[in-house]
């Protein structure tokens, strides 16, 4: 059964006549089902770690859209939080950290050993999933990649241009490389454990590589990602992972090699004509739809849909946005992209 799954054959390399297709934040608050299970769970992080409603959201969309893969609902702060730092997140500005900025605090993060009892209902939300899901859907589970997860433990939220933790990088290189290495370890951890419950696709999200220039893109976003996949494949040797280094613009040439991805997920800043001829000749690519067309739609919506498809028609594509869905988005037009793409 899982061989004929749709993200599985192109994560092995194979061109199909339509691609396969899934949503970053396909669960979320566009939709009104989502937004009463929230209401419902109290929080945001309630909603995580009940892993009875973080089920039911990471169904919702597969049950509305029929989506080829259903993606684990969690959150890439999870693992600062298992690792002993304070979470929580504001109503209308998005999350919020204690910091760490200097040795004591590197120093009194847990050990790598503990994050799982914090986790372990994220982990029964995969073992849920993975009983629940329709047999033809393939579920991702995911995290944060260490530098994108390091800027908000750093900043205490999330920044522009990600300015504390590129200060930290300049001012005290061992304490901010010390970030990256105890989330390299914990992330490895982490997923691993994700692929144990059921996981059949990981994915890592490095959010905010692209304010990472030259050496320390290849430092703090190929090396981790590098590292965090030999790990995995070294246990999982079945388990493809895709990559996303969002807005690395140039940098994603050579991805896949560079890092041993599966996949390399684009954001909408990059051609598709560009990324078949330079990216997809090394691999699976995933994307690249811009995530206003959810919210705009009329033709452009269906044009745009029809040419990324058409572009990426000559290698392995699963096709997605170019970033996540945003809660303003209709959901009406969530279908007209999948008709587009299935020719519906």
């Amino acid at each position: 059964m899982a061989a004929q799954k749709t993200i599985l054959k192109a994560l092995a390399g194979e061109t199909q006549d339509v691609p396969p297709i899934w949503m970053m934040r396909q669960a979320g608050r566009y939709l009104p089902e989502y937004r009463a299970t929230r209401a419902e769970a109290g929080d945001f992080l309630s909603l995580c770690y009940n892993s009875d409603l973080a089920t039911e959201v990471t169904l919702q969309p597969i049950r509305r859209y029929g989506f080829d893969a259903a993606i684990l609902f969690a959150d890439i702060l999870l693992v600062p939080q298992a690792l002993g730092a304070d979470l929580w997140f504001v109503t209308g500005e998005g999350p919020r950290l204690s910091t760490i900025t200097d040795q004591a605090g590197l120093d009194a993060l847990k050990p790598t050993s503990d994050i799982h009892e914090t986790l372990s209902p994220i982990y029964q939300t995969v073992r849920n999933l993975s009983g629940a899901l329709p047999p033809e859907t393939t579920l991702i589970g995911f995290a944060g990649a260490p530098w994108t997860v390091a800027t908000y433990m750093i900043a205490g939220r999330g920044t522009p241009n990600q300015g504390p933790a590129h200060a930290l990088k300049a001012e005290n290189r061992t304490v901010f490389e010390g970030i990256l290495a105890r989330l390299t370890e914990a992330t490895i951890e982490y997923l691993s454990a994700q692929i144990e419950a059921g996981a059949e696709v990981i994915k890592l999200f490095d959010s905010w590589a692209g304010s990472l220039k030259d050496e320390d893109f290849d430092r703090y976003a190929i090396e981790p990602a590098r590292q965090i996949i030999a790990a995995l494949k070294a246990r999982h040797p079945d388990t493809p992972i895709i990559a996303f280094p969002r807005e690395a613009a140039g940098k994603y040439v050579g991805f896949h090699a560079a890092t041993g991805a599966d996949c390399v997920a684009l954001d909408n800043s990059v051609s598709p004509d560009w990324a078949a001829a330079n990216i997809q000749k090394d691999g699976c690519v995933q994307g690249n739809l811009a995530s206003s067309h959810m919210v705009t739609g009329g033709a452009a919506l269906t044009a745009e849909t029809c040419a990324i498809v058409k572009a990426f028609q000559g290698g392995p594509h699963i096709f997605n946005l170019g970033h996540g869905i945003t809660p303003d988005a209709d959901p009406d037009n969530v279908q007209r992209m999948i008709d587009a793409v299935r020719g519906g």
